[in-house]
């Protein structure tokens, strides 16, 4: 008898020990990756849409390129779109943009963010070059849904989407979520991104409850790889062409990173 009781007693304890692990320094460290104290606290764009949030996670990071070089990257988000710089499999079809498409810089309060063949995001926001302020809730996803079964044949779901979908699944249906994007200048070259997500559940069952850490470590991979892209993709584009010596460039670059327009 002795023997199953050590293994029990064991178990709870190397349980108790890892969820104490995760709550008091593993979450702590990707809620607020890449920022310190201030920003975590401070009032961003978008936070007046949820009055009592029920999470809220900021990360940030600093790119080496002017808000104007980096804007255009994050206007022309979405699925079917120019991806979320992120994870292919996860969160786009076909391959993430790599560079600025002129048809996609156009966005506007009131429009949609696409997530999938059937709705995404409502744009709540837009402040050009400083603030892009998403918004979704369970009355938009309802509203969504009914019109693409509608308007039907639409596409498939991606695997890696379907996936998170089904974890999504577990969550509570009735929600409110905003996601932000805040660009404010370092200096004349550099930029510092901070990203918001927040949501707020009205009430959470033993399911959302068990499921909601590793949804959140998974929007945490998904988060910093986006943010890495982005940078990357600013950076590249404004690096200055390395020319021989006691060569110029035939023209100056007006734009940079903008594919130019098709003839």
């Amino acid at each position: 008898m002795r023997r199953p009781l050590f293994l029990a007693a064991a178990g709870v304890a190397a349980s108790t020990a890892a969820f104490g692990a995760y709550r008091f320094i593993v979450r702590p460290l990707y809620e607020t990756w890449g920022t310190d104290p201030a920003e975590k606290e401070r009032l961003l764009p978008g936070d007046e849409l949820l009055a009592t949030p029920t999470g809220s996670e900021t990360r940030g990071i600093a790119i080496e390129a002017p808000a104007a070089a980096i804007w255009p990257w994050l206007v022309q988000m979405g699925y079917g779109r120019a991806g979320w710089y992120s994870y292919d499999a996860l969160d786009t079809r076909g391959s993430r943009a790599r560079e600025i498409v002129p048809e996609w810089q156009s966005i506007s309060s009131g429009g949609t963010m696409p997530t999938s063949p059937a709705g995404g995001w409502e744009i709540a926001q837009v402040e050009p070059e400083h603030a892009l302020v998403l918004y979704l809730d369970d009355t938009i996803v309802e509203r969504q849904r009914v019109a693409a079964e509608a308007a039907k044949g639409a596409e498939k779901v991606p695997t890696g989407r379907a996936v998170s979908g089904a974890i999504l699944g577990t969550q509570p249906t009735k929600f409110k979520a905003s996601w932000v994007f805040v660009l404010e200048p370092i200096d004349g070259q550099r930029t510092r991104l901070i990203e918001r997500a927040r949501v707020e559940y009205p009430e959470m069952g033993r399911m959302s409850r068990l499921t909601g850490p590793l949804l959140g470590f998974g929007v945490f991979v998904m988060m910093r790889r986006q943010m890495l892209g982005l940078k990357e993709r600013a950076e590249r584009l404004i690096q200055p062409a390395v020319e021989p010596e006691g060569e110029r460039s035939a023209a100056p670059i007006d734009t940079p990173g903008v594919a130019p327009a098709e003839a």
